[in-house]
């Protein structure tokens, strides 16, 4: 059957069979609601049936360096065996959680105002209740995208402040796990790989509260950069366990900023804005760097560097076309990171 009449397919008998279910603890509540490549660069074959985007919040690349292959044994084999970067950029406005995701989501800048998706606050508060009541206009995004094309979408995330996309694209998003104990929450989706999903968002949160609560580079802030390690290894091998689901899934993991001293909130300052950006599956080549396989994107340096660059960073508002572009599906609409789709994750040779 072709893909996307096989997604069509597997989500109507979802939908027939579709159920609620919202857990007792405040800390951990599961909602199932209805259960153009770039200028001179040829398009990339996709290969990817699902894609699992990964965040680790608040990873800091020296955090990544200083630990070594000997101690983040699962990150350095993603590098490996993958395409990757030590040198991406957040968003330029902001380097804070619920700012950059939400633009890895979507695709977008944050200020409103030039097109961006408008959340620039970083809590659970009430309002605005949406990411389109923060733009002032209507946002898409990598779940409204896969939705459009009958796939199924999933997230799964350590924070409640996660709920707004749940609240912003609520049709879109097949289940939402959030659980404050990234154990369990791993638990959770390792048990959802057998369901036919097109795209899940995973969400790790061990760098970023002990960075608050201890300093980065602290020695219990590497020990949670250890811990999230363990749990992309245990997310791998799940993957890989089914030979069909491994052949059919590209990995994707970066972070939303990284880290120094206390904070992570000055958007000028090299730790909170370099970060990494990570690919690995049949769909991309092995041990390749992002920026030596893609001339239509500069290494920055040392640089922040601006939105509209000729020869731009990577971003980690690359995710959601990224992730559409293995799929086989056009980007978001409204959005601008990678909407060329021109990010390769292998070789032009």
């Amino acid at each position: 059957m072709p893909r996307r009449s096989r997604v069509t397919a597997s989500l109507v008998s979802l939908l027939a069979s579709a159920s609620v279910v919202l857990a007792g603890a405040p800390a951990c509540a599961v909602v199932a609601p209805d259960d153009v490549a770039g200028a001179g660069a040829p398009a990339r074959r996709a290969d990817s049936e699902s894609v699992l985007a990964i965040s680790i919040d608040g990873m800091s690349v020296a955090a990544v360096r200083k630990l070594g292959r000997k101690e983040l044994p699962n990150l350095y084999r993603f590098m490996r065996v993958g395409a990757s970067t030590m040198n991406a950029r957040t968003e330029r406005e902001m380097t804070v959680t619920l700012p950059n995701h939400t633009g890895m989501v979507t695709g977008r800048r944050i200020e409103a105002a030039k097109g961006g998706h408008g959340v620039t606050w970083n809590d659970d508060r009430p309002t605005p209740s949406t990411v389109q009541a923060a733009a002032g206009h209507d946002v898409g995004s990598v779940f409204t995208a896969v939705d459009a094309a009958g796939g199924s979408t999933a997230l799964f995330a350590a924070k409640t402040k996660f709920s707004l996309w749940q609240r912003s694209w609520p049709d879109a998003i097949d289940r939402t796990t959030i659980d404050l104990d990234n154990s369990a929450l791993v638990d959770q989706l390792i048990a959802d790989l057998p369901v036919d999903r097109d795209f899940r968002f995973l969400h790790l949160s061990p760098p970023d509260v002990a960075g608050h609560a201890h300093g980065w580079m602290s020695k219990p802030y590497l020990r949670a950069v250890r811990q999230s390690d363990k749990l992309v290894g245990r997310v791998v091998k799940a993957v890989n366990a089914d030979p069909a689901r491994r052949a059919g899934t590209t990995i994707l993991l970066t972070s939303d900023h990284g880290g120094h001293g206390p904070s992570h909130d000055d958007a000028t300052l090299l730790d909170d804005y370099r970060i990494v950006f990570m690919a690995r599956g049949s769909a991309v080549d092995h041990g390749v760097d992002l920026y030596a396989i893609n001339p239509t994107y500069k290494d920055p340096g040392t640089r922040r560097t601006v939105y509209g660059m000729r020869r731009p960073p990577v971003r980690n508002g690359m995710i959601a076309n990224l992730a559409l572009d293995l799929l086989d599906l056009p980007p978001v609409e409204g959005s601008e990171f990678d909407v060329a789709m021109d990010l390769r994750l292998t070789s032009p040779n």
